[in-house]
């Protein structure tokens, strides 16, 4: 996993060349950008596990048989399971976001994840429902659109300040979605 600044010097050096005006500019906005970053990833970091449990239990509300016996979430381990791997999912999430760089979410997390979970039994279309679920309250977080307390009173930004960082959070949640399916 590269940071911002090892990715514009890697790529310079792959060059021969300086770091460009451009290289530049992109660093200058990723510093600027750098306390909104830092609060969104908090914000997922403080709600990881309301996030994971609103998006399995909205899967299951959708799917109810996952609870019977023969469920995919049936009986306790399972469904334990499926919280465990939700909070994984967001917290590499979390730190694809932090760093910038998708990498360690491709790497770590998403490397193999569609295979284990064909293996296992693990219905996709639900483990895509939980993803989807997750973005969306993710999103909501990230940009004070959600129902509940304000994740970032008074700190770097505030709602529509987010917009972008919230779009970055969503395509990460998008390179999950594509993964599993």
């Amino acid at each position: 996993m590269l940071d911002a600044f090892s990715r514009a010097v890697v790529g310079a050096d792959a060059k021969g060349a300086c770091l460009g005006s451009a290289d530049l500019a992109s660093l200058r906005q990723h510093v600027a950008d750098a306390n909104i970053r830092i609060d969104a990833t908090n914000a997922i970091a403080q709600h990881i596990s309301c996030i994971a449990a609103d998006a399995v239990s909205g899967m299951v509300c959708e799917n109810t048989g996952m609870t019977q016996p023969g469920g995919n979430c049936y009986p306790t381990r399972r469904m334990a399971a499926c919280l465990r791997d939700g909070e994984i999912i967001l917290r590499y999430v979390s730190y694809a976001l932090l760093a910038g760089d998708a990498s360690v979410l491709d790497d770590r997390c998403l490397n193999g994840l569609k295979e284990t979970y064909d293996a296992l039994g693990v219905p996709i279309k639900n483990a895509v429902r939980a993803v989807e679920i997750m973005k969306a309250a993710t999103v909501a977080i990230i940009t004070d659109t959600n129902s509940g307390p304000s994740a970032f009173q008074g700190i770097s930004g505030k709602g529509s300040d987010c917009q972008g960082i919230a779009a970055e959070a969503a395509s990460y949640f998008d390179r999950v979605i594509s993964s599993l399916s």
